[in-house]
Protein backbone atom coordinates (compact mmCIF):
# COMPACT_ATOMS: atom_id res chain seq x y z
CA UNK A 1 0.00 0.00 0.00
CA UNK A 2 1.32 3.92 -0.51
CA UNK A 3 2.91 4.74 2.61
CA UNK A 4 2.24 8.37 4.35
CA UNK A 5 6.06 8.96 3.14
CA UNK A 6 4.97 8.68 -0.23
CA UNK A 7 1.64 10.78 0.08
CA UNK A 8 3.86 13.48 1.47
CA UNK A 9 6.30 13.53 -1.48
CA UNK A 10 3.81 13.34 -3.70
CA UNK A 11 2.08 16.09 -1.93
CA UNK A 12 5.19 17.99 -2.14
CA UNK A 13 5.64 17.49 -5.70
CA UNK A 14 2.33 18.40 -6.53
CA UNK A 15 2.51 21.81 -4.33
CA UNK A 16 5.71 22.42 -5.81
CA UNK A 17 3.74 22.39 -9.58
CA UNK A 18 0.48 24.39 -8.04
CA UNK A 19 2.62 27.28 -6.53
CA UNK A 20 5.12 27.41 -9.93
CA UNK A 21 1.64 27.38 -12.34
CA UNK A 22 -0.50 30.38 -12.09
CA UNK A 23 -2.89 29.74 -14.21
CA UNK A 24 -3.50 25.67 -12.10
CA UNK A 25 -6.63 25.10 -10.18
CA UNK A 26 -7.13 23.24 -6.79
CA UNK A 27 -9.14 20.81 -7.85
CA UNK A 28 -7.05 20.29 -11.20
CA UNK A 29 -3.65 19.98 -9.16
CA UNK A 30 -5.83 17.84 -6.67
CA UNK A 31 -6.56 15.49 -9.44
CA UNK A 32 -2.72 15.44 -10.65
CA UNK A 33 -2.21 14.65 -6.94
CA UNK A 34 -4.44 11.64 -7.29
CA UNK A 35 -3.86 10.18 -10.41
CA UNK A 36 0.00 10.54 -9.24
CA UNK A 37 -0.68 8.11 -6.52
CA UNK A 38 -2.78 6.07 -8.41
CA UNK A 39 0.69 5.71 -11.58
CA UNK A 40 2.46 4.45 -8.18
CA UNK A 41 0.03 1.94 -7.76
CA UNK A 42 0.54 1.09 -11.43
CA UNK A 43 4.17 0.97 -10.89
CA UNK A 44 3.74 -1.65 -7.92
CA UNK A 45 1.78 -4.23 -10.97
CA UNK A 46 4.43 -3.52 -13.32
CA UNK A 47 7.54 -4.39 -11.48
CA UNK A 48 5.46 -7.65 -10.55
CA UNK A 49 5.30 -8.24 -14.01
CA UNK A 50 8.45 -7.87 -14.57
CA UNK A 51 9.76 -10.36 -12.94
CA UNK A 52 7.44 -12.55 -14.78
CA UNK A 53 8.77 -11.63 -17.79
CA UNK A 54 12.25 -12.43 -17.00
CA UNK A 55 10.81 -16.04 -15.91
CA UNK A 56 9.28 -15.96 -19.08
CA UNK A 57 12.62 -14.91 -21.29
CA UNK A 58 14.52 -17.82 -19.35
CA UNK A 59 11.45 -20.46 -20.21
CA UNK A 60 12.34 -19.40 -24.04
CA UNK A 61 15.81 -19.49 -24.20
CA UNK A 62 15.83 -23.34 -22.51
CA UNK A 63 12.73 -23.89 -25.21
CA UNK A 64 15.23 -22.49 -28.26
CA UNK A 65 18.13 -25.02 -26.37
CA UNK A 66 16.37 -27.95 -26.66
CA UNK A 67 15.55 -27.17 -30.64
CA UNK A 68 19.28 -26.84 -31.97
CA UNK A 69 19.95 -29.24 -34.34
CA UNK A 70 23.22 -29.86 -32.19
CA UNK A 71 21.94 -29.67 -28.75
CA UNK A 72 24.38 -30.11 -25.61
CA UNK A 73 23.86 -32.08 -22.52
CA UNK A 74 22.91 -28.84 -20.83
CA UNK A 75 20.24 -27.75 -22.88
CA UNK A 76 18.60 -31.24 -23.36
CA UNK A 77 18.95 -31.39 -19.61
CA UNK A 78 18.01 -27.75 -18.28
CA UNK A 79 18.71 -26.71 -14.77
CA UNK A 80 14.61 -25.51 -14.66
CA UNK A 81 15.19 -24.27 -10.89
CA UNK A 82 14.19 -20.59 -11.75
CA UNK A 83 11.23 -20.89 -14.02
CA UNK A 84 9.76 -23.79 -11.60
CA UNK A 85 9.97 -20.94 -9.19
CA UNK A 86 6.88 -21.65 -6.94
CA UNK A 87 6.30 -18.02 -6.28
CA UNK A 88 6.55 -17.15 -9.91
CA UNK A 89 3.97 -19.58 -10.27
CA UNK A 90 1.74 -18.47 -7.55
CA UNK A 91 2.32 -14.52 -8.73
CA UNK A 92 1.55 -15.96 -12.57
CA UNK A 93 -1.52 -16.91 -11.73
CA UNK A 94 -2.55 -14.63 -9.25
CA UNK A 95 -6.16 -12.64 -10.18
CA UNK A 96 -5.51 -9.56 -8.52
CA UNK A 97 -2.57 -8.95 -10.33
CA UNK A 98 -3.46 -10.17 -14.20
CA UNK A 99 -6.90 -8.57 -13.81
CA UNK A 100 -4.73 -5.38 -12.89
CA UNK A 101 -2.27 -5.84 -15.40
CA UNK A 102 -5.00 -6.06 -18.11
CA UNK A 103 -6.71 -3.84 -17.01
CA UNK A 104 -4.30 -0.55 -16.91
CA UNK A 105 -2.93 -2.26 -20.07
CA UNK A 106 0.69 -2.55 -18.69
CA UNK A 107 3.32 -4.78 -20.54
CA UNK A 108 6.87 -5.10 -21.06
CA UNK A 109 6.35 -6.53 -24.86
CA UNK A 110 8.48 -3.37 -26.17
CA UNK A 111 11.38 -3.89 -23.87
CA UNK A 112 13.18 -7.09 -24.95
CA UNK A 113 16.22 -5.86 -24.97
CA UNK A 114 15.79 -4.83 -21.40
CA UNK A 115 14.53 -8.16 -20.33
CA UNK A 116 17.58 -9.79 -21.66
CA UNK A 117 19.85 -7.28 -20.24
CA UNK A 118 18.75 -7.83 -16.88
CA UNK A 119 18.16 -11.54 -17.16
CA UNK A 120 22.00 -12.02 -18.05
CA UNK A 121 23.07 -9.82 -15.20
CA UNK A 122 20.65 -12.04 -13.02
CA UNK A 123 22.28 -15.46 -14.29
CA UNK A 124 26.15 -13.83 -13.48
CA UNK A 125 25.62 -13.13 -9.48
CA UNK A 126 26.53 -15.08 -6.99
CA UNK A 127 23.32 -15.48 -5.00
CA UNK A 128 21.26 -16.81 -7.97
CA UNK A 129 24.19 -19.25 -9.21
CA UNK A 130 24.18 -20.77 -5.06
CA UNK A 131 20.22 -20.94 -5.93
CA UNK A 132 20.74 -22.89 -9.05
CA UNK A 133 23.17 -25.48 -7.59
CA UNK A 134 21.36 -25.97 -4.50
CA UNK A 135 20.63 -29.56 -2.97
CA UNK A 136 17.06 -28.59 -2.03
CA UNK A 137 14.32 -26.58 -3.83
CA UNK A 138 12.01 -25.06 -0.72
CA UNK A 139 9.15 -22.52 -1.06
CA UNK A 140 11.40 -19.99 1.78
CA UNK A 141 14.89 -20.79 -0.60
CA UNK A 142 12.40 -19.78 -4.08
CA UNK A 143 10.74 -16.85 -2.32
CA UNK A 144 13.97 -15.15 -1.16
CA UNK A 145 15.50 -15.51 -4.85
CA UNK A 146 13.42 -13.30 -6.10
CA UNK A 147 13.41 -11.10 -3.35
CA UNK A 148 17.02 -10.67 -3.61
CA UNK A 149 15.97 -10.39 -7.30
CA UNK A 150 14.53 -6.73 -6.36
CA UNK A 151 16.76 -5.51 -3.72
CA UNK A 152 19.97 -6.44 -6.08
CA UNK A 153 18.82 -6.20 -9.74
CA UNK A 154 15.55 -4.38 -9.99
CA UNK A 155 16.78 -1.88 -7.26
CA UNK A 156 19.48 0.50 -8.11
CA UNK A 157 19.12 -0.62 -11.97
CA UNK A 158 20.13 2.28 -14.19
CA UNK A 159 18.50 0.90 -16.53
CA UNK A 160 14.84 0.47 -15.28
CA UNK A 161 15.31 3.97 -13.84
CA UNK A 162 15.75 5.03 -17.27
CA UNK A 163 12.72 3.78 -18.97
CA UNK A 164 10.69 4.37 -16.22
CA UNK A 165 11.32 7.87 -16.08
CA UNK A 166 10.76 7.79 -20.13
CA UNK A 167 7.24 5.92 -19.66
CA UNK A 168 6.28 8.46 -16.69
CA UNK A 169 7.43 11.23 -14.88
CA UNK A 170 5.01 9.94 -12.56
CA UNK A 171 7.63 7.07 -11.72
CA UNK A 172 10.76 9.53 -10.75
CA UNK A 173 11.99 8.90 -7.28
CA UNK A 174 9.26 5.73 -6.80
CA UNK A 175 11.42 2.81 -7.58
CA UNK A 176 12.86 2.39 -3.70
CA UNK A 177 9.19 3.07 -2.22
CA UNK A 178 7.40 0.17 -5.19
CA UNK A 179 10.12 -2.34 -4.28
CA UNK A 180 9.46 -1.80 -0.50
CA UNK A 181 5.98 -2.23 -1.58
CA UNK A 182 6.45 -5.61 -3.15
CA UNK A 183 8.58 -7.01 -0.36
CA UNK A 184 5.93 -6.72 2.25
CA UNK A 185 3.32 -8.00 -0.56
CA UNK A 186 5.39 -11.20 -0.68
CA UNK A 187 5.74 -11.55 3.04
CA UNK A 188 1.98 -12.58 3.09
CA UNK A 189 2.25 -15.32 0.15
CA UNK A 190 2.50 -18.56 1.56
CA UNK A 191 3.26 -21.98 -0.05
CA UNK A 192 -0.21 -22.83 0.17
CA UNK A 193 -1.32 -19.35 -1.22
CA UNK A 194 -3.68 -20.01 -3.98
CA UNK A 195 -4.55 -17.84 -6.95
CA UNK A 196 -7.06 -15.39 -4.71
CA UNK A 197 -4.01 -14.23 -2.45
CA UNK A 198 -4.52 -10.66 -1.93
CA UNK A 199 -2.39 -7.75 -2.97
CA UNK A 200 -1.44 -4.81 -0.87
CA UNK A 201 -4.23 -2.53 -1.09
CA UNK A 202 -3.80 1.38 -2.90
CA UNK A 203 -4.45 2.74 0.51
CA UNK A 204 -4.38 1.36 4.04
CA UNK A 205 -7.60 2.87 4.62
CA UNK A 206 -9.87 5.57 3.65
CA UNK A 207 -7.69 7.79 6.18
CA UNK A 208 -4.84 7.64 4.62
CA UNK A 209 -6.85 8.80 1.04
CA UNK A 210 -8.63 11.30 2.95
CA UNK A 211 -4.82 12.60 4.61
CA UNK A 212 -2.78 13.15 0.89
CA UNK A 213 -6.29 15.50 0.36
CA UNK A 214 -6.55 17.09 3.45
CA UNK A 215 -2.45 17.90 3.58
CA UNK A 216 -2.77 19.28 0.18
CA UNK A 217 -5.81 22.03 0.97
CA UNK A 218 -4.14 22.54 4.21
CA UNK A 219 -1.55 23.67 2.49
CA UNK A 220 -2.69 25.73 -0.47
CA UNK A 221 -5.82 27.42 1.68
CA UNK A 222 -3.51 28.24 4.68
CA UNK A 223 -0.46 29.59 2.49
CA UNK A 224 -0.42 33.02 3.32
CA UNK A 225 -0.56 32.49 6.82
CA UNK A 226 1.30 29.87 6.62
CA UNK A 227 4.44 32.22 5.37
CA UNK A 228 3.83 34.88 8.24
CA UNK A 229 4.53 31.59 10.44
CA UNK A 230 7.90 31.23 9.25
CA UNK A 231 8.64 34.65 8.60
CA UNK A 232 7.92 34.92 12.28
CA UNK A 233 9.95 31.85 13.14
CA UNK A 234 13.14 32.40 10.67
CA UNK A 235 14.15 35.90 12.93
CA UNK A 236 17.60 35.60 11.77
CA UNK A 237 16.85 34.84 7.81
CA UNK A 238 15.68 36.72 4.50
CA UNK A 239 12.53 34.55 3.57
CA UNK A 240 12.86 35.28 0.34
CA UNK A 241 16.62 33.84 0.24
CA UNK A 242 15.22 30.55 1.57
CA UNK A 243 14.66 27.96 -1.45
CA UNK A 244 11.24 27.88 -2.87
CA UNK A 245 11.44 24.38 -2.26
CA UNK A 246 12.82 24.57 1.39
CA UNK A 247 9.97 26.82 2.50
CA UNK A 248 7.34 24.18 0.73
CA UNK A 249 8.73 21.45 2.65
CA UNK A 250 8.58 24.13 5.60
CA UNK A 251 4.88 24.90 5.48
CA UNK A 252 3.67 20.88 5.06
CA UNK A 253 5.99 20.43 8.36
CA UNK A 254 3.92 23.26 9.54
CA UNK A 255 0.18 21.82 8.62
CA UNK A 256 0.63 18.47 10.38
CA UNK A 257 1.69 19.88 13.39
CA UNK A 258 -1.53 22.34 13.49
CA UNK A 259 -4.26 20.61 11.49
CA UNK A 260 -3.65 16.50 12.44
CA UNK A 261 -3.26 16.58 15.96
CA UNK A 262 -3.62 12.51 15.76
CA UNK A 263 -0.28 12.42 14.11
CA UNK A 264 2.51 12.64 17.16
CA UNK A 265 4.51 15.92 16.31
CA UNK A 266 7.79 13.31 16.96
CA UNK A 267 6.29 11.30 13.59
CA UNK A 268 6.02 14.77 11.92
CA UNK A 269 9.33 15.86 12.72
CA UNK A 270 11.15 12.99 11.54
CA UNK A 271 9.23 12.16 8.04
CA UNK A 272 9.75 15.65 6.73
CA UNK A 273 13.75 15.57 8.14
CA UNK A 274 13.79 12.59 6.12
CA UNK A 275 11.67 14.49 3.11
CA UNK A 276 14.07 17.24 3.29
CA UNK A 277 17.28 15.10 2.72
CA UNK A 278 16.34 14.10 -0.68
CA UNK A 279 14.64 17.43 -1.35
CA UNK A 280 15.81 20.07 0.29
CA UNK A 281 18.54 22.51 -1.12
Amino acid sequence: MISRRIIRIKVLQILYAFFTSPDTSINNTEKELFFSLQKTYDLYHYLMALVLEIQKFAEERIDLGMKKHHPTKEDLAPNTRFITNQLLSQLKINIPLNKYITASKLNWDDNEDLIRKIYMNLIDQDFYKEHMQASTQTYVEDKKLIEDIFKYIILDNEDIESLLEDQSIYWNDDLDFVVSMILKTFKKFKEESDERQALLPMFKDDEDHQFAKDLYRKVVVNHPDNVVLIKQHTVNWDIERIAFIDNLILELALSEFLYFPSIPTKVTMNEYIELSKYYST
